[in-house]
């Protein structure tokens, strides 16, 4: 087994790619580790995939996936994490904003501080503040509330991993924000931080836009459901629906009586609608709770990409 591996998911950084590589390669050198850089190429347009060729030609260490289609971020990073083999799992981007130098204090606080997870908080950024600085900071500090994960920077691209982390989690949709919480909610619970060097991107523009931050919540509301109910839909639809439903039983049984009584008139009572409302809601929250029940435990393509090409 080799002391690290690196995963760099990308999508268009040709020109990136050779000056991260001559980096790598110097860090690993100076240091003294055996690893693998594990390059996933997202559907990348600008003949990214002819330098990783290149580069592995140059180097066997560097491995190459190709998607036939760009399926984002996080197919990437679970894609790669399936194939390393290192003791230690790095991810990093490929824009030169992460800096390897990085890497020997993460595998350090991995093998001898005994973290599962080191994630870097990029203090100083050199992003835009209105479009990126200030919702992340906003964005984060939802994460923490919610996930009771205290990490400044969620969505770090730099972060280490002890190898039973990476194999034993599922990276899919847009939940590589989420990663820690991910991890947390597979039992890996010492999660760190560490401060890391930000960079200014130097060739290409930013993959990201404004929608990740709306997308993002989306994604956090997800994942604090799937971490609870994931598993068990029925224990979150079926107990709102049988609640629903009892409310709406019993509300109906007292118009009924109520109207044998002769104090209302079915037809003209608000009340007797509400209850039929409520009954006919909690049937069908229920159902929801079974049909997710059928959907989690039969699902096997959720996480299935078409690879094009493979070194």
């Amino acid at each position: 087994m080799k002391d690290i591996s690196i995963v760099v998911p990308l999508y268009n950084e040709a020109e990136s790619l050779p000056h991260l590589a001559e980096w790598i390669d110097r860090v690993m050198r100076e240091h003294g580790f055996s690893y693998e850089v594990v390059m996933v190429d997202d559907g990348s347009k600008d003949g990214s995939w002819q330098v990783i060729e290149k580069l592995h030609s140059e180097n066997p260490a560097y491995r190459g996936i190709k998607f036939r289609r760009n399926y984002g971020k996080s197919a990437a990073l679970n894609t790669g994490f399936a194939a390393v083999e290192g003791d230690v799992v790095i991810t990093m981007d490929a824009d030169l904003q992460d800096s390897p130098d990085e890497v020997p204090e993460l595998y350090r606080m991995i093998k001898e501080d005994g973290y599962d997870l080191v994630s870097g908080w990029k203090k100083k950024r050199y992003d835009s503040k209105l479009a990126k600085n200030i919702p992340s900071k906003f964005f984060n500090w939802t994460t923490r509330r919610m996930s009771g994960i205290y990490l400044h920077d969620f969505n770090c691209g730099l972060k280490a991993y002890r190898h039973d982390v990476v194999k034993s989690i599922e990276v899919y949709g847009e939940m590589h924000r989420y990663i820690p919480v991910i991890a947390k909610w597979a039992g890996f619970s010492k999660i760190g931080e560490k401060v890391v060097q930000h960079r200014k991107r130097e060739f290409g523009v930013t993959k990201f836009g404004m929608n990740r931050f709306i997308n993002g919540y989306l994604d956090l509301m997800s994942i604090m459901f799937m971490s609870k109910f994931g598993k068990q839909p029925m224990h979150f639809f079926g107990a709102i629906g049988s609640l629903s439903f009892l409310a709406g039983f019993v509300a109906l049984v007292v118009v009924v009586i109520m109207r044998l009584a002769g104090r209302i008139s079915l037809t003209n009572s608000v009340w007797f609608y509400l209850s039929m409302l409520f009954v006919l809601l909690g049937t069908l929250l229920f159902l929801a709770g079974f049909i997710g029940e059928l959907v989690c435990r039969n699902s096997t393509t959720r996480n299935q990409y078409l690879i094009e090409k493979e070194i």
